[in-house]
């Protein structure tokens, strides 16, 4: 008899249309191929090409922000926050001296005095034109002064006639300092001096000028007392002519005008440092804790009520280190510290760029682009010298933020790519399914898959008998027919090969069972310790014998619960413990010295307990027990075991009742079951068919395990 040929042998018989046969698939497809590989290769051109644009513009721009910060730390301005580094961590009233970048201020001359306070920017902003500034000179050999320029807004201001002590029809300035725990204070009326042009008129557009003298308060801004004015006291102001308010200047007689005053305000304890130590420190290391509070009272008005307060709120602080950040660019750090010294005074990292949050692999793929010179690290040094030492700024570039904002314009751009992609995708399966879709499948069935397609029924009749022909359609229509006999025999014979495996793992089962059943009469004494490994023996192989995996298999295990006294079962398996492995188990009854009844499975609940117990073993210290404790409390009963070592980790602690989670140690397969991540997942499993519960904690040097029971009744 002679054999029929095979399908692959009637296959590799049929004639070779050639390339032909390919060409139409070949063709579209590697069409729309080239055209999506265009469209990527232009986009990563794009990018890498504006990486690099923005690269050598964050170069410039880090240039930018090197050159403003060098320029306002070399101003008095920023020399004034150089030397007040702490300045910016402290509240901005009650008012406190900073340090001037100036020796002294010539107190005396208008002109001088706010040139310096403007050009440090020391002065504190308010509300309704008021402003003033309280320094102390950067030399401490001119003298234990502290020195308070500043501007408020009154009427024509209203001098103290020589030898009046009534204070309540004239402006006053009272000024308190708060220091080392000691309070002085200050009230300085103001007294007029006429100011006349050559002719000896009073000139109307020359303003009103006078000094503040400074009398100790002893008796209240409104009155004076006995003593002599403070000689080191000098203080001196000056109202302009013009109203603040134009529209004022053109309806109203009075209006409210500007007045700028100056005081030089003498600190006895400034002096007696300077000449009680040979090496003064200066500035103090108390100076921010110096508190000054400035007061102006209009005559005639209430003493509670002062035009200007230095403490009212609303202050705006001057310029300080912090203010710095804003200019910075994302990404960028300032770093401020002494020349010599080694802490830094300040840093300063730039405001998180609020660009919108890029995709991550849009961001892996700009960081994979090559850029010239990108990888170097940008940083740029300068010092700035002040009047007490130099400073050492240090300016570090991210050139990261050159990728993250580049990642968040192109994370934008994408979705026109995409949707250039998702046009050729579109294209490509217009073709595909109308013309060579069909082609396609059949091809593929007859010539590679015909020995692996499998279904229960078989494979179903095709009808390909328009398709002959040289095409395509003509091969796959002459080998369909011889291979869907082969296939249908295939399915048949597998299957028999299936229910002869079932059959098999059935004898298997009942061979296993017979024996446990022989044993279990030769050990079937109550008190044979054998037998109760038995009967373990035959629950696991009917919970698992004929389950589809064993997950399942535990889930849909019935228990058979019965009264169980805790006390005793616990001792016994506390002694039993190293016939299991587990050495060193100590059982404490706790507060439970009597029966403790529960409602369990007496196996399932064992193994439980040699889960919990195996798992102590393995991550316990070396040489330290294991610890059973029982407690009642109420309606329930606790059993916890409790071992000294390693902690759960913090990634599997709300993962270990998983089945198959199983940490490193268990995975090397040295504790039996637990090397399936099982074991807590049948603690688990178990413990809830029972009524009960099971829960982990780690504590100090060591975990314990909860077991929680309802007594039963």
């Amino acid at each position: 008899m002679v054999a029929s040929p095979s399908v692959l042998e009637r296959v590799a018989s049929l004639p070779w249309a050639g390339i032909a046969s390919f060409r139409q698939r070949i063709l579209l497809r590697s069409v729309f191929l080239l055209l999506a590989v265009a469209t990527l290769a232009m986009a990563v051109t794009l990018l890498q090409e504006e990486k690099a644009l923005s690269y050598r513009g964050y170069q410039t721009n880090f240039r930018k922000t090197q050159e403003q910060v060098s320029s306002r730390l070399h101003h008095p301005a920023g020399q004034l926050a150089l030397l007040n580094p702490a300045a910016a961590s402290v509240p901005v009233t009650p008012l406190h001296p900073y340090v001037l970048p100036y020796a002294a201020i010539d107190f005396d001359d208008a002109s001088k005095v706010q040139q310096a306070v403007e050009t440090t920017g020391c002065l504190v902003q308010y509300r309704q034109y008021g402003a003033v500034c309280v320094a102390v000179g950067s030399n401490p050999w001119t003298g234990g002064f502290i020195y308070v320029a500043g501007r408020f807004a009154s009427d024509d201001l209203v001098g103290r006639k020589p030898g009046e002590r009534d204070l309540r029809g004239t402006h006053r300035v009272r000024v308190t300092l708060d220091m080392r725990g000691q309070t002085w204070r200050w009230v300085a009326p103001f007294e007029r001096m006429e100011r006349s042009d050559g002719g000896g008129a009073i000139s109307p557009s020359a303003g009103i000028r006078g000094r503040l003298a400074g009398f100790v308060d002893t008796d209240g801004p409104d009155m004076l007392g006995v003593g002599r004015p403070v000689r080191d006291f000098r203080g001196w102001a000056w109202q302009s002519s013009p109203c603040i308010d134009a529209a004022d200047s053109a309806t109203s007689v009075r209006c409210r005008k500007g007045t700028f005053f100056s005081i030089r305000l003498p600190v006895e304890v400034f002096r007696e440092a300077l000449f009680r130590e040979p090496r003064p420190e200066w500035p103090p290391a108390d100076l921010d804790k110096t508190l000054l509070r400035i007061e102006v009272f209009a005559p005639g008005g209430d003493a509670g009520t002062p035009i200007f307060d230095s403490n009212a709120a609303g202050a705006t602080p001057p310029f300080s280190l912090n203010d710095l950040r804003g200019l910075l660019l994302p990404g960028e750090t300032l770093r401020v510290k002494k020349v010599g010294g080694s802490a830094d005074l300040v840093k300063l990292a730039a405001v998180t760029d609020d660009a919108p949050e890029a995709w991550p692999w849009i961001d892996r793929l700009i960081r994979q682009l090559p850029v010239e010179g990108f990888d170097t690290a940008l940083e740029a040094k300068d010092v700035v010298s002040t009047a007490l030492g130099s400073y050492e700024v240090t300016l570090t570039g991210d050139v990261r933020g050159v990728n993250r904002a580049l990642a968040s314009v192109a994370t934008r751009m994408s979705w026109f790519v995409g949707a250039m992609l998702t046009a050729l995708a579109v294209a490509w399966l217009v073709v595909e399914v109308g013309i060579i879709r069909r082609i396609a499948e059949l091809t593929r069935r007859a010539r590679a898959v015909s020995a692996e397609v499998r279904s229960e029924d078989g494979v179903r009749h095709f009808n390909v008998a328009d398709l002959r022909g040289k095409d395509e359609l003509g091969i796959l229509a002459s080998c369909l027919h011889d291979l869907l006999q082969r296939v249908n025999e295939d399915v048949r014979r597998e299957h028999l090969r299936a229910e002869r495996e079932r059959d098999t793992w059935h004898a298997v089962g009942h061979e296993i069972m017979s024996p446990l059943q022989s044993l279990m009469v030769l050990h079937g004494e109550a008190d044979d310790p054998s037998a109760r490994y038995i009967h373990r023996m035959q629950q696991a192989i009917r919970v698992l014998y004929g389950s589809a995996s064993p997950s399942e298999a535990f889930q849909s295990s019935q228990l058979r619960l019965d009264t169980l006294d805790l006390n005793e079962f616990l001792a016994h398996v506390a002694t039993n413990a190293q016939e299991a492995g587990v050495a060193s188990v100590r059982f404490v009854a706790g507060s439970s010295a009597g029966a403790v009844k529960v409602r369990a499975d007496e196996y399932s609940l064992e193994d439980v307990l040699t889960h919990l117990l195996t798992n102590a073993d393995r991550h316990r210290a070396p040489g330290s027990d294991i610890t059973i404790t029982l407690e009642v409390t109420g309606d329930r009963a606790s059993v916890r075991v409790h071992n000294a070592g390693e902690q759960i980790p913090a990634e599997l602690f709300e993962r270990i009742f998983e089945y198959g989670v199983s940490d490193p140690k268990a995975a090397t397969g040295e504790a039996g079951n637990t090397t399936r991540g099982q074991g807590l997942f049948v603690a688990r499993t178990y413990m809830a068919k029972m009524g009960g519960t099971v829960t982990a904690r780690n504590e100090d040097g060591g975990v314990t395990f909860e077991l929680l029971f309802p007594l039963a009744g």
